[in-house]
């Protein structure tokens, strides 16, 4: 059985590999369809012992074969196994909704930063927030903030509804455009990760045929949608409130721009990959 179950592996690997996907990814999809960890594949008694709890391999096989065919498709990854990992969080996505990136991190990094220096509770709102990633990670690294998820797609919606009641139920929920949200509210902390991709730019297959366009484009420039964000963190934020906003690696200098009329010390952040991804400012 150890050999066949090596043999199945190895073959999953082989057709990765020939659509140029690594050959990790075929790890990560068996031990989804096994109900393990990829590092409990490599344990020998784990995997003797998953194999004995299935009484019809012929299934799992069938169901492996089915996402390795719909990975070759380029369906993301995290689509098929329903979970994507950001910083210490288990967040699950799917259809509908866009896969939170590693790049994100740093962002949100910068906001606890910023929320260490408050005294007291520290009010945040998460303008466009998706599948609720950056809000979550916010709210159960900073337990003392009051956080607002505000986003409108109902698609998206249910995800972070599914994160929401699975991670932290203390994070409220808006269903509302980014541009009429919280009327008459103030808070401290404003996080957004707005669409931003210009809409002549070309990406990925994975990204542009299965991640909601709509997360995606921010128009000609792709700067409607952070023009837009802006525009509500400036309304919403108290005097001496802190952004943080993430943009194209282009964008920097056009954010800035913008941020310059209502906003003061204003800084231009790289990502993990050293490239310019996000700017932080302070309400004037």
């Amino acid at each position: 059985m150890e050999l066949t179950f090596k043999e199945f592996l190895r073959s999953g690997k082989e057709q990765l590999s020939t659509v140029g996907f690594a050959e990790v990814e075929a790890e990560i999809l068996l031990a989804h369809t096994l109900g393990i960890s990829r590092m409990d594949l490599h344990n020998a008694i784990t995997v003797e012992n998953a194999l004995a709890s299935i009484s019809d391999m012929a299934i799992v096989e069938e169901t492996f074969w089915k996402l390795l065919d719909r990975r070759c498709n380029h369906e993301p990854l995290q689509y098929l196994t329903g979970v994507a990992y950001f910083r210490h969080l288990e967040i699950k996505v799917g259809p509908g909704v866009l896969v939170p990136r590693p790049e994100s991190e740093l962002l949100v990094e910068a906001a606890l930063a910023h929320i260490e220096k408050i005294q007291g509770p520290v009010s945040v709102v998460d303008l466009g927030s998706g599948s609720g990633a950056l809000a979550l990670a916010i709210a159960t690294e900073a337990p003392h903030t009051h956080v607002i998820a505000v986003e409108k797609s109902p698609e998206a919606i249910h995800w972070l509804k599914e994160n929401v009641s699975y991670i932290d139920e203390k994070v409220r929920i808006l269903e509302s455009d980014v541009a009429t949200a919280l009327v008459g509210v103030k808070c401290d902390v404003v996080i957004a990760n707005p669409p931003y991709v210009p809409d002549s730019q070309e990406l990925p297959r994975d990204v542009r045929e299965h991640e909601p366009n709509v997360a995606l484009y921010g128009g000609v420039d792709g700067m409607k949608a952070p023009r837009l964000f802006i525009s509500t963190a400036a309304r919403i934020l108290k005097s001496g409130g802190f952004l943080a906003i993430e943009h194209h690696e282009n964008q920097g200098k056009e954010i800035a721009d913008v941020l310059s009329d209502e906003f003061v010390d204003i800084l231009l952040h790289n990502d993990l990959t050293n490239r310019p991804r996000f700017t932080t400012a302070v309400r004037r």
